[in-house]
């Protein structure tokens, strides 16, 4: 299951704790695409699951960090590597979601 994120210093933590790819996908319990994508999401993190890290940012109960990210829209995905940015995705599409995670790791 994709570990969803409780706080700040936790996302900084993780960001900052790993030189592997990290996806993080911010979402919300109300966003019909977002709930479409979860299942997707998590057989990501079953076929990466040595080389990806898969975490999860409810945007209703942390939006300090939605904020900080500049999280506009759900679903994003922001891919992180060594602690910084490296590409962005928002919408619903797996393709997409699985091309940059392929390109990225």
């Amino acid at each position: 299951m994709v570990k969803e994120v409780q706080s700040l210093e936790e996302f900084d933590q993780i960001l900052e704790g790993t030189d592997k790819l990290i996806v993080v996908d911010f979402f919300a319990v109300w966003c019909g695409p977002c709930r479409y994508i979860a299942p997707v999401m998590e057989r990501l993190q079953e076929e990466y699951k040595d080389t990806v890290v898969f975490i999860k940012v409810d945007v209703d109960k942390l939006p300090d960090l939605a904020q900080r990210c500049g999280v506009a829209a759900m679903p994003t995905f922001i891919f992180y590597k060594g602690g910084k940015k490296v590409d962005d995705l928002t919408g619903a599409n797996e393709q997409v979601l699985r091309d940059k995670v392929r390109k990225h790791k």
